[in-house]
């Protein structure tokens, strides 16, 4: 008996340390493909977006519990209730909304979710940008209970950037909290990755879907985005006796740009040089004997590698 009620106790506890690895998700586009693009817009589009309850990282999608409030903030500061319409998404149940890109800069979409089943109440939010230049109201405070305001601009990142930010609870700085950090996948890419990670970290396999730190005495934090995708950053501020309160921010990061090339330096110029004086040199050798014409050419071999190698070293 004794053994059974340690187990459960075991699971309890682990539920409680995943609970929060579930994050409402608002992807634009109608599908699960979401990319970094998707976040853009032009003027004039109608912009829907999906609004789905689950885990990113192992793409583990649930029904949302109940139906999310919506709402969205324009450039200018304009705020509008939106009808959230459900709908299902990998037979799950979702919601989706829709709204209409009237002008030029960022609109800030921003969701409230209560979830007593994980005791959270989750507000979300996530930047469309829209027009060249126009980079205004990305970092604009919509007064979620809890919420993070970027220092750094969620779009028109690429992977490696430090994401900086700050919690507010209340407005007020969210001190010490626990931030989490999640990078979603779709279900292929999911699979594959929890497979591995569950073999190579057996003892503690989720530690590598959900990455954490901890807000400053002034509710500020950062962290590195080192891949390409949607990322999911949320502030949790721990309530006793009630539900704890998490304001997420989605960020979207593109792939490197541009892609590392290797341009011509002076240094290759110099090495190309340098093997084609090689290669003139072997081709005057008068044929004397085979083995010295091999000798030879095994020579200039050799010192093709070590130029090579030394440029190599140079470099890094």
């Amino acid at each position: 008996m004794k053994w059974k009620i340690l187990f459960f106790a075991l699971i309890w506890l682990c539920s409680l340390g995943l609970a929060h690895a579930h994050f409402t998700m608002v992807f634009p586009g109608k599908h699960v493909e979401v990319s970094a693009s998707d976040y853009l817009a032009e003027l004039g589009e109608t912009k829907t977006l999906w609004i789905l309850w689950g885990h990113p990282y192992e793409h583990q999608l649930f029904d949302c519990p109940v139906m999310p409030e919506v709402s969205v903030r324009d450039p200018e500061g304009n705020v509008e209730k939106l009808e959230p319409k459900q709908i299902t998404v990998e037979g799950k149940i979702a919601y989706e909304v829709s709204f209409t890109v009237e002008k030029m800069g960022d609109y800030v979409v921003f969701v409230k979710l209560e979830v007593p089943e994980h005791d959270l109440v989750d507000y979300t939010k996530a930047v469309i940008h829209c027009g060249e230049e126009a980079w205004f109201g990305w970092d604009a405070e919509v007064g979620q209970e809890v919420e993070i305001i970027p220092y750094t601009r969620p779009y028109g990142i690429e992977e490696g950037f430090v994401f900086t930010g700050k919690a507010l609870y209340n407005g007020e700085p969210l001190v010490g909290a626990s931030v989490e950090v999640e990078k979603y996948h779709t279900k292929e890419v999911a699979e594959q990755l929890v497979e591995e990670a569950e073999k190579k970290f057996a003892w503690d396999p989720a530690m590598m879907y959900t990455r954490v730190t901890t807000t400053n005495e002034k509710g500020e934090f950062a962290y590195t985005l080192d891949e390409a995708g949607i990322w999911f950053i949320g502030a949790t501020k721990e309530v006793e006796d009630g539900l704890d309160k998490r304001g997420v921010l989605i960020v979207p990061v593109f792939e490197e740009f541009p892609k590392e090339t290797i341009a011509p330096t002076k240094e290759l110029e110099s090495l190309e040089d340098r093997v084609s004086s090689l290669e003139s040199k072997v081709g005057s050798i008068k044929p004397i004997s085979p083995s010295l014409a091999y000798s030879a050419i095994g020579i200039s071999i050799i010192a093709i590698l070590l130029a090579f190698a030394s440029l190599t070293r140079k470099k890094v």
